[in-house]
């Protein structure tokens, strides 16, 4: 229920709603105790339409979100190092984080968690991988009218194929379509992750077809983050489902007035 929802179910301005809601959770939040947080995940949702964003940031471990601010550049990485720390945490302490391939992440962590290593959330590897395959598409179906209205049938994993998805891929799976080759190439990049640590750089190197070799060369150039995986075993999935959560509060309430009342709702 929206704070809007309740000030008329009660007679009270939301204002009023919104001062008894923040109250609480700040009551909340002073304390919390970060003393044990050591794995973070760190993922951005947007606030408003026009490039306004704010990072979340997660305790991996207790599967709960423990700080969020606005924007997603290096400095947000400062914040969250302020925040722990006046909650009883120490930046020495985090052995891990999970990101995206953002930059400005990863110079924010850099400079302020020394002792922390880098894996690469392997959704958004598999991403760059889908974002490729589909890229071959939309070129090739302007020749190919076969490969119209197909983009989920080669994005999808096949066992989330539905009938007509299922039938369209095996009639073009081991064709010679750029298309079909860019998607064998995507499954033996998602096979990645379920082959020994030790086996992995070699099996990335056998996977140098042309179509996708953008991503696979994005990929070769954060690789060591992507091999943290084999240690860490850390993703932002639920980073993922955190923030569709805040998405779906978003809309329900029409938008946030401000970043802070965004933040109270988390």
């Amino acid at each position: 229920m929206t704070p809007k929802a309740i000030s008329r179910l009660v007679g009270e301005h939301d204002t009023r709603i919104w001062r008894v809601l923040e109250h609480y959770v700040e009551a909340s939040r002073a304390k919390e105790d970060f003393s044990s947080v050591s794995m973070v995940g760190v993922d951005e949702t947007s606030r408003a339409k026009g490039h306004q964003f704010v990072t979340l940031f997660a305790d991996m471990d207790k599967r709960k979100v423990i700080f969020a601010t606005e924007g997603k550049d290096h400095t947000t990485i400062d914040s969250f190092r302020q925040d722990l720390e006046e909650h009883g945490g120490d930046a020495l302490k985090i052995t891990d984080f999970s990101i995206d391939m953002s930059k400005a992440f990863v110079k924010g962590i850099v400079e302020k968690f020394e002792n922390a290593a880098i894996t690469f959330d392997k959704f958004h590897v598999i991403k760059i991988i889908n974002d490729a395959v589909d890229e071959v598409r939309r070129a090739e179906q302007r020749v190919c009218p076969e490969l119209k209205r197909t983009r989920y049938v080669w994005l999808k994993n096949e066992d989330n194929h539905n009938d007509n998805q299922r039938k369209v891929y095996e009639e073009l799976k081991d064709s010679t379509l750029k298309t079909a080759r860019a998607c064998r190439i995507k499954d033996m990049l998602q096979k990645l992750y379920e082959q020994p640590a030790e086996d992995a750089p070699a099996y990335l190197k056998r996977c140098r077809l042309t179509p996708i070799i953008k991503a696979a060369k994005t990929i070769k150039a954060h690789w060591d983050g992507v091999m943290r995986w084999f240690h860490s075993g850390l993703n932002n999935g639920f980073m993922e489902g955190i923030n569709s959560l805040v998405q779906a509060a978003k809309a329900r309430a029409r938008g946030y007035r401000s970043t802070k009342k965004m933040k109270v709702m988390m």
